[in-house]
C-alpha cells in the first residue's frame, strides 16, 4: 500500500480539526482538491473512513482506529530530518520527558535537578501538555519517559506506580481550620470552594467522592491548573483539594494541607516508550523520581 503523505496529513487535520473546510483552509488546500484527496486515501487504503451528510464528513469507526496509526506515520516522516540531524550532532541526545502540568513543579522538576546533579552532563528535554491532550501526544511516542496520574489517557500503555497519594483540603495557612488534623466534607459547606475543570483528575475524583456522600460544593472558582488553585489558596481566596506531590515545595510554608475525610487516593506513575532501546539515563531518571516521592510524601497521611 502507498498511502499519499498529503492526503494523511489532510485525514488527521479533519479528525482534529472537525471539518474538512477547517482541515483544508490549515492545508491551503481548496475544497475541490481536498475531496479528492480523501477519496483517493480512501482507494489506497480499501476503506470507507467518512460517511458524507449534508455537505459534513463524519468520521467512520475505521477512521478512529486508523487516526493513532495515521498520526504515528506523519510522525515518524516529519521526525526523518530532525534524526538524521541528531546523528551528525556531536552533543549527547537529550532525555525526553513528558508529562501534564499537575506533576511538574512538585515532581518533575525537582526529579530533574536532582538527576542534573547526579550527572552534569546529562542534557533533558520537558514537554508539558494538558492531560486532555495528553493521550495523543503519548500516541506519537516521541519521549523516553513520560510521568501522569493515573489511570492514563492510553489504555495499550503499561505505567510502573510511583506513588498513591492521599487527597487533601488546601488551606490559607491562617485558616481556621488549618490546624485540624483531618477535615470532613459537611466541614467545608459555606467555604468558597476554587475547583479544578472537570478534565482533571481530581475534580472527577472530587465529584465521585460528593456523589457517594450524596453532598455538594458549589464552586467559587473553576481553574485548569493546579498551580494557579493554589496561589489563589495562599492569598485567601478559598480552598480546593490537592495531594502533596502536586503542590511545589516553595508554597508549603504559606498554606496548610490537611487530609481530606473520607479517604480518596491519587495515583502517579511514570511510563515509557515501546522501543527496546531505553535512554542511557533513564534509570537514573526513575530512581530520582522514586526518591523524589518518598522525599515529599514523608510527613503526609
Amino acid at each position: 500500500m502507498n498511502l499519499n503523505n498529503k492526503a494523511l496529513h489532510l485525514f488527521v487535520g479533519i479528525i482534529e480539526e472537525g471539518s474538512l473546510a477547517r482541515a483544508s483552509q490549515r492545508m491551503n488546500l481548496s475544497a475541490p482538491a481536498a475531496s479528492r484527496l480523501i477519496q483517493i486515501l480512501e482507494l489506497e487504503a480499501g476503506a470507507t473512513l467518512f460517511y458524507r451528510e449534508h455537505k459534513q464528513l463524519i468520521p467512520t469507526s475505521e477512521a478512529e482506529l486508523f487516526y493513532p496509526e495515521a498520526v504515528r506515520i506523519l510522525s515518524a516522516i516529519d521526525n526523518i530530518p530532525e534524526f538524521f540531524n541528531r546523528l551528525s550532532s556531536e552533543h549527547t541526545v537529550p532525555l525526553r520527558i513528558l508529562c501534564h502540568p499537575r506533576a511538574v513543579n512538585g515532581l518533575v522538576l525537582p526529579a530533574m535537578t536532582l538527576a542534573s546533579k547526579r550527572d552534569p552532563g546529562l542534557r533533558m528535554q520537558l514537554e508539558i501538555h494538558p492531560r486532555r491532550n495528553l493521550g495523543r501526544t503519548i500516541e506519537l511516542g516521541l519521549f523516553d519517559v513520560g510521568i501522569s496520574t493515573l489511570p492514563l489517557p492510553v489504555k495499550e500503555m503499561r505505567p510502573t506506580l510511583l506513588a498513591k497519594t492521599q487527597l487533601h483540603v488546601l488551606l490559607p495557612k491562617n485558616h481556621a481550620m488549618a490546624d485540624k488534623t483531618n477535615i470532613e466534607t459537611n466541614e467545608l459547606i459555606g467555604e468558597d470552594y476554587i475547583a479544578m475543570d472537570k478534565h482533571t483528575v481530581i475534580r472527577r475524583i472530587v465529584d465521585r467522592t460528593l456523589a457517594a456522600q450524596n453532598l455538594n460544593l458549589p464552586v467559587k472558582h473553576e481553574v485548569s491548573a493546579g498551580a494557579a488553585a493554589y496561589r489563589l489558596v495562599r492569598e485567601g481566596g478559598g480552598f480546593t483539594f490537592a495531594d502533596p506531590l502536586a503542590v511545589e515545595p516553595e508554597l508549603l510554608p504559606s498554606v496548610a494541607l490537611i487530609p481530606w475525610h473520607p479517604i480518596s487516593n491519587v495515583e502517579y506513575g511514570y511510563f515509557e516508550t515501546q522501543s527496546s532501546r531505553k535512554h542511557a539515563a533513564h534509570a537514573t531518571f526513575v530512581d530520582c523520581l522514586n526518591e523524589i516521592c518518598s522525599q515529599r510524601l514523608s510527613g503526609f497521611a
